[in-house]
């Protein structure tokens, strides 16, 4: 059984009998106090890192295209999947202002893949990645229905926090 499959809760429940007051572990395998803190270090470090982050958030760019429009990102995370919306309007309301959802999985450490379409019907594929507090999203167009809206698809978007909680 890996750690993964203990979560960092039942692993320190463990360790607590384990230890079993004593300061050293009751199995023949560990030889000395200091190897057996060690292990046990180890193996609270790797429960914690196991446990992942959630993608839930809402975030902007309330700047976009060099201060002409606003875009704005949603993540809501359920298990593995994670529910993806966005929407862009230019700040005098002209042409395209496409509003879009999708879903993703996630793809690894820190990054989440996902596929969308929007009210005029161009779809893509996107990816999310963290960057601190902020996300990296890079839209890909694989359908054109309205060429309007394209400028608002773009790779490398870095979009900060928005401030509201979901």
């Amino acid at each position: 059984m890996s750690a993964e499959d203990w979560g960092a809760g039942r692993l320190v429940a463990a360790i607590i009998v384990w230890f079993g007051g004593s300061g050293k572990f009751h199995t023949p395998h560990m030889k000395t106090p200091l190897l057996s803190i060690v292990a046990v270090f180890g193996l609270i470090v790797t429960a914690l890192a196991a446990e992942p982050a959630s993608w839930t958030g809402e975030y902007a760019d309330k700047k976009f295209l060099n201060g002409q429009a606003v875009f704005q990102f949603s993540l809501t995370q359920q298990g593995q999947n994670v529910k993806v919306g966005f929407d862009a309007v230019y700040n005098n309301g002209r042409d395209c202002a496409p509003d879009a959802e999708g879903i993703g999985k996630v793809a690894g450490q820190g990054m989440l893949k996902f596929t969308f379409q929007d009210d005029h019907q161009n779809a893509g594929t996107g990816t999310v990645t963290r960057a601190g507090e902020d996300v990296i999203v890079s839209l890909k167009v694989t359908r054109v229905a309205d060429p309007k809206c394209v400028v608002f698809y773009r790779e490398n978007m870095r979009l900060k926090p928005s401030g509201r909680k979901k």
